[in-house]
């Protein structure tokens, strides 16, 4: 019985892991059901005449964090108050009785709008509020001014409810959305240039399309949790720094990863390889540790880890790397071989100016 019971019970066990692991989807379901029900219930309570567009509003506005909903609720609250003003005034001037007429102010009411929206995406919503403008008064009997004012009520208590929910039930800052993704990153680029360096030492080749693509799927994700980061800076929601610099740097180090993996691999002559090689096997480890302390202390907000091995390690590899060239031992390579020693030699000289400016950024993320 006992064994029976371990057996029902063992899917059970998973779900902690699976909660911590989807933390942030399960906060933002909670807060998008809190948001809907009580803009309903605050609709109700008003007795507006369409309550759906109040919960609609609500759960638009309702987003993964405070800086987007911000920014949702800015764009959407002002393309609806636009879209009311340009509908109700046609509604109001132009009488469209029979079906001929309300057809074309329909028309005179969609294309203008739609124009404006094709211009900037986040004015959707001026369309659709100027066609429910015109059509609901005739569908419910009230007059244009009346309909105009339900709207803009009906939106106001769903903006309202959806941005108050964000910001009390389990609030998620984007500037902690931020480090978590640029910590994501920093894991991604101490990989990425260790299976690089590797390959150049003779393991196998990285699939250098996934290696890419996975960097540039995360710094999309960072640039997005960057931009919703401002929105609750200009709010004054938040007094965390400027996302500008940390942005950039990984944007950088992106670009170092790409030089490296059109570099690496090259034929050099044994002397060459006999005393370069020993000195970029201590170049990953040393930049892999220091990439991957970097995305712990900014998740933490801790001051940034030493850079004394990572300089050791650069500056060991520069100097031998500027002895090769000096005694001519690379005269001896093919034109392309030598592009790419070259080349690879001003990637890591790069990079190590730039894992410099990691530190610096992460210490101005560290918390006073």
């Amino acid at each position: 019985m006992s064994d029976e019971l371990k057996r029902i019970t063992a899917p059970l066990a998973h779900i902690p892991a699976l909660a911590h692991r989807y933390r942030t989807q399960l906060i933002l379901a909670v807060r998008v059901t809190v948001s809907a029900i009580s803009s309903l219930a605050l609709a109700q309570w008003m007795h507006l005449r369409l309550p759906l567009w109040a919960v609609l509003t609500s759960l638009i506005v309702t987003q993964m964090s405070l800086g987007r909903s911000i920014k949702v609720a800015t764009d959407y609250l002002t393309g609806t108050f636009a879209g009311v003003a340009y509908g109700g005034l046609l509604a109001i001037l132009i009488p469209h009785d029979s079906e001929w007429s309300l057809l074309a102010v329909l028309a005179l009411a969609i294309a203008p709008l739609a124009f404006i929206a094709a211009f900037k995406a986040n004015f959707n919503v001026l369309p659709i509020t100027a066609i429910i403008v015109l059509l609901v008064p005739s569908m419910q009997h009230v007059s244009p001014m009346a309909s105009a004012l339900d709207r803009v009520l009906e939106v106001t208590v769903g903006g309202v409810v959806g941005f108050v929910v964000s910001f009390l039930v389990f609030p998620s800052r984007a500037h902690a959305l931020t480090t978590d993704a640029a910590a994501d990153t920093f894991d991604l680029v101490a990989a990425a240039l260790a299976e690089l360096l590797e390959h150049h030492c003779g393991g196998d080749r990285p699939d250098i399309r996934r290696i890419n693509a996975q960097i540039g799927g995360h710094l999309t994700r960072l640039n997005a949790a960057g931009a919703e980061a401002e929105h609750e800076r200009t709010a004054r929601l938040t007094s965390g720094p400027d996302t500008g610099p940390l942005l950039r740097t990984l944007l950088r180090l992106r670009h170092d990863i790409v030089i490296l993996s059109r570099a690496v691999g090259c034929e050099m002559p044994g002397p060459v390889e006999a005393r370069l090689t020993p000195l970029l096997q201590n170049i990953g480890p040393a930049a892999g540790d220091f990439l991957r302390a970097s995305g712990t202390a900014l998740r933490a907000r801790n001051l940034p880890p030493a850079l004394d091995q990572v300089e050791t390690a650069f500056k060991a590899h520069a100097e031998a790397f500027d002895e090769v060239r000096h005694e001519g031992l690379t005269r001896g390579m093919t034109s392309e071989a030598a592009e790419r020693f070259f080349a690879l030699g001003f990637a890591l000289e790069q990079m190590r100016e730039h894992l410099g400016e990691v530190q610096r950024v992460v210490g101005e993320w560290a918390s006073d």
